[in-house]
């Protein structure tokens, strides 16, 4: 059961784990400027992100069965040094080997922080304020996705090493692991029961739990999709120009932020079943409708207003899943981190009908997705009008 008062000397350690997430997103700009150093090929340049996100599905699980048994506290900070090593290994040791090693490492790290961050956040704040508290952590680590790329670009013309962004990622990971370590955490704990590998995966089983994993799966994939498709969308649909059109992931990046922090605002005065159902049909009209308008100036708003669209889905389907099996967060954290590779196989699917028709069949894709992320957003609210009678399975 999470507290019942605000308590910001346990929830500010835990939110500083959700700014030590956000640094996974250096993998843009380690595509970047490790390839205009090493003079690496597209193909190789991209094992950089491979060798990252791999980890959400291997990890997920196994982490999630780990942390049953010795406490979210003590995860996340494995996951922040993990994160840190992976930091300093390619500062320290810049070559494109070790570049993957640390990226590797920066993964396997990201995957536990997630894992382990999002349920403790969830323990430390009172219970009706589960969902706002989880926007708001998507805010804080928008900012730390925001931060990376100016200041790389600091530290080169400043100093003439860009990589001093991993020194200073690395150093503020340590500290977060000191400030989480020092801040006393009280979780609860069901006494007399271990999650297990068997007792993970049998919660796909349980109807409920696989309906929010594949809206995970779904909703990083419309994320992960529009952020990588958009670029080309607006140049080969609008006949925006390449510089213009690559600006296009900012305003959308810059619709997410503003939208995590609407959310949890939003969240204080509404439940998160409505406001699930509200940013879906949302996403749902700003798709089609940019699917179809001719106007690109209108497609720029567009751009902003999906991104404030999916804002919110993914900590409002992790919190309603929560909130309805608490005593098996664990392992539900687990199978929703795992359920990030969709943003791995979404994309590739709308390449593959882009390649095969055009742009906009293979960017229709995410409408579909929108439309299973609102009907389950339905689904949501019937349930809650219903008593509660069965357990998350076996």
């Amino acid at each position: 059961m999470a507290s019942q008062t605000i308590n910001v000397r346990k929830i500010s350690p835990v939110l500083m784990g959700f700014f030590v997430m956000s640094f996974v997103d250096l993998v843009g700009i380690g595509v970047d400027r490790v390839t205009k150093d090493m003079s690496l090929s597209a193909t190789i340049a991209q094992l950089i992100p491979s060798v990252t996100f791999l980890w959400f599905f291997i990890l997920s699980v196994p982490v999630g069965v780990l942390q049953s048994r010795i406490g979210k506290k003590n995860m996340l900070n494995i996951g922040m040094i993990v994160t840190a090593l992976g930091l300093i290994v390619p500062f320290l040791f810049y070559s494109f080997t070790m570049v993957l090693i640390g990226f590797a490492l920066l993964g396997a790290g990201n995957t536990i922080v997630q894992v382990s961050a999002n349920p403790l956040i969830v323990q430390v704040v009172p219970g009706n304020k589960a969902s706002s508290f989880l926007s708001f952590s998507q805010f804080v680590k928008a900012i730390g996705s925001m931060l990376g790329a100016p200041l790389a670009a600091f530290f080169a013309a400043q100093f003439g090493d860009w990589k001093l962004l991993f020194l200073v990622f690395g150093v503020v990971s340590v500290i977060a692991v000191a400030w989480l370590g020092s801040t006393k955490i009280e979780e609860t704990r069901v006494d007399g029961y271990k999650a297990t590998f068997a007792s993970s995966f049998s919660l796909l089983g349980n109807g409920f739990v696989l309906l929010m994993v594949l809206a995970i799966f779904l909703v990083v994939g419309v994320d992960v999709g529009f952020n990588s498709n958009s670029g080309q969308f607006l140049i080969k649909h609008f006949g925006v120009d390449q510089t213009a059109a690559e600006s296009g992931r900012s305003v959308y990046f810059f619709g997410r932020m503003i939208g995590t922090f609407a959310g949890a605002i939003i969240l204080t005065r509404m439940s998160s079943r409505k406001l699930y159902l509200w940013t879906s049909v949302l996403g749902i009209f700003c798709l089609v409708a940019i699917l179809l308008i001719g106007s690109p100036v209108v497609a720029w708003g567009l751009v902003f207003m999906i991104g404030l669209a999916v804002a919110n889905i993914w900590p409002l389907v992790f919190s309603i899943a929560v909130e309805k099996y608490p005593e098996r967060s664990n392992e539900i954290s687990g199978l929703m981190m795992m359920a990030i590779s969709g943003g791995a196989v979404i994309p590739l699917m709308i390449g593959w009908l882009s390649d095969l028709s055009s742009i906009v069949l293979g960017m229709s894709l995410l409408v579909l997705c929108m439309i299973y992320l609102w009907a389950v957003s339905v689904y949501c609210i019937r349930l809650s009008k219903v008593p509660d009678v069965a357990g998350a399975g076996a």
